[in-house]
């Protein structure tokens, strides 16, 4: 009986992690989405470092009431984490100005396969044919909803491989630190969002204005924009905890594949907010396709050796590995 209510109550935080993690990311690119395109406010690279001066600022606070445990990570991982994080954030905003919003998604949608190569190579990482199968369900329902055209030019496919790549190896890192240096999420973002707001800070400026060729000082603020940026920054705080949580919990392959959850709640909340003409029968079954990979996935991939780690020792080892790796602590959890 306990086993079953140790795993009823592990689902039950996987559910509430990652509706967590829906909620505020779907949140935040509906405010930043109006504040961009309502207000003019075009500056992503500095937003996005307010969001992790936000983050700071509660994991500090946190910290002081003694919420967060102090913990230790060295400065040659932090600085590995950082290079990855802020050069995925650079890429994704170069990539989606050098390329047609189809190669951008195209490229999003590539950060799975690059996903599931790093965790067979580096974590000896096994998927069974089901699995393999409901991962390219998800990507060809998400790729009929998503990509309309795919003009492809040197600088735009350079930006979007340094992007991919640089967004799969810090997911995968999110999990590696946490695993290897036994930090929790509010732990771990409590190392790397200090570091991440002020290089973002400094450098962002610079790179939206080379971007969009305005100045963030320059900009018209007004009390409604400001609220907007405040709300943008306060949400941003609950995606950047929760994306930690769902990695430690899920693994960054698993992120990937039920993420894109995400990308068809924000089509439908645009649909209500933003206009009828991007929703049609073609991204309805786009949607649909979607699903039911993420259904098939979900299923597939906790099924015994759906996805597993493979090891060299006897079979009775192995077994006793696998269920190790399966029952590990809770915020190192895999579906």
């Amino acid at each position: 009986m306990a086993p079953t209510n140790k795993a009823e109550r592990k689902a039950v935080v996987d559910v509430a992690a990652w509706m967590f993690n829906v909620v505020t990311s779907v949140g935040v690119i509906i405010v930043n989405k109006a504040l961009m395109a309502t207000y003019g406010f075009s500056y992503a690279t500095t937003l996005t470092g307010l969001h992790f001066a936000t983050t700071t600022l509660m994991t500090t606070a946190l910290r002081w009431f003694g919420f967060i445990q102090s913990s230790h990570l060295p400065l040659s991982e932090l600085l590995k984490f950082i290079l990855f994080a802020n050069f995925s954030i650079v890429g994704m905003n170069v990539s989606l100005m050098w390329n047609s919003v189809g190669f951008y998604q195209i490229a999003k949608l590539s950060m799975i396969p690059v996903s599931c190569f790093l965790e067979v190579v580096m974590d000896k990482i096994r998927y069974s044919r089901d699995t393999k199968l409901s991962i390219a369900v998800v990507l060809l329902g998400v790729g009929v909803c998503t990509v309309t055209d795919l003009n492809i030019n040197t600088q735009g496919f350079i930006a979007a491989f340094i992007a991919v790549w640089s967004t799969s190896l810090q997911q995968y890192y999110v999990l590696h630190l946490q695993r290897r240096y036994n930090l929790s999420s509010f732990n771990l973002l409590g190392h790397t969002a200090p570091a991440q707001a002020g290089t973002l800070l400094l450098l962002g400026p610079f790179l939206d204005y080379w971007l969009a060729n305005k100045r963030v000082d320059a900009y018209n603020y007004n009390l409604v924009s400001l609220m907007f940026i405040i709300l943008s920054c306060t949400i941003a705080v609950g995606t950047n905890l929760s994306q930690f949580i769902c990695i430690g919990r899920f693994t960054a392959v698993s992120f990937q594949v039920l993420g894109h959850m995400k990308t068809i709640l924000v089509l439908i909340m645009g649909f209500f907010f933003f206009g009828k003409e991007g929703l049609n029968l073609h991204v309805v079954l786009g949607m649909i396709i979607a699903v039911a990979g993420m259904i098939w996935y979900g299923n597939a991939s906790s099924k015994p050796g759906g996805k597993e780690r493979r090891s060299l020792s006897l079979p009775t080892s192995r077994q006793q590995k696998h269920a190790s790796f399966s029952d590990s602590n809770e915020h190192d959890g895999n579906v």
